[in-house]
């Protein structure tokens, strides 16, 4: 189906969210202005086919007279002529509506790749990004569990340096109040013996 200036006015345009792009006043306006200029193209073409029928009829361009009204009655009606032949002006091999079909598509490509590129390169940046921070709280996380494995590595041989000492003492305080319990023992035990074997007279009686 071949694109008529009609097509690009009411041509609508889905809305990308969350992307840039470019303002749709400029767009449309630029687009108005491509439209003049085809239809300009158009009626230029048309009015020349119309002369190219009227001399191929059989009138001479030496006659002044036609050649003088041609213009004027294309002139007055310029949009009836493009309506009422629209077959020939679609297969009218005219360089201006073809070069500004190219330029719109080559301008829309270029604007698709633009936006992928620029996407792709935002993409990579998030994720390197997002990869840095990970990294970052990752050594972090690693660096405080080794602080804190070597804080508990530290109570625990303090603690475990005080068990000893506090065995120790035990085991020595055991020692010598075994040692004092006994010596009072033999000290009983001898004063016992020696009044069991001290005479009656010696005592008094």
């Amino acid at each position: 189906m071949a694109l008529t200036p009609d097509d690009v006015v009411t041509k609508q345009f889905q809305h990308v969210r969350f992307k840039d792009g470019f303002d749709p006043d400029e767009v449309d306006d630029f687009l108005d202005e491509i439209v003049v200029e085809w239809r300009k193209a158009l009626e230029e073409n048309a009015e020349l086919k119309t002369k190219l029928a009227a001399y191929e009829s059989g009138e001479t361009p030496a006659a002044p007279a036609a050649a003088e009204e041609t213009p004027a009655v294309v002139d007055e009606v310029p949009a009836p002529v493009v309506a009422a032949a629209p077959a020939p002006v679609v297969e009218a091999p005219a360089g201006g509506p073809t070069t500004a079909t190219a330029g719109i598509i080559e301008l829309a490509q270029r604007l698709h790749d633009e936006h992928v590129a620029e996407g792709e390169a935002k993409k990579s940046q998030l994720i390197s990004e997002a990869q840095t921070e990970v990294d970052r709280i990752r050594a972090e996380a690693q660096a405080k569990q080794r602080e804190e494995s070597a804080r508990l590595e530290r109570e625990r041989n303090t603690l475990e340096a005080r068990i000893t000492e506090l065995r120790n003492f035990e085991r020595d305080y055991r020692t010598q109040l075994r040692g004092y319990i006994e010596g009072q023992l033999r000290d009983l035990d001898e004063k016992s013996a020696s009044t069991d074997s001290t005479p009656v007279s010696a005592i008094g009686l």
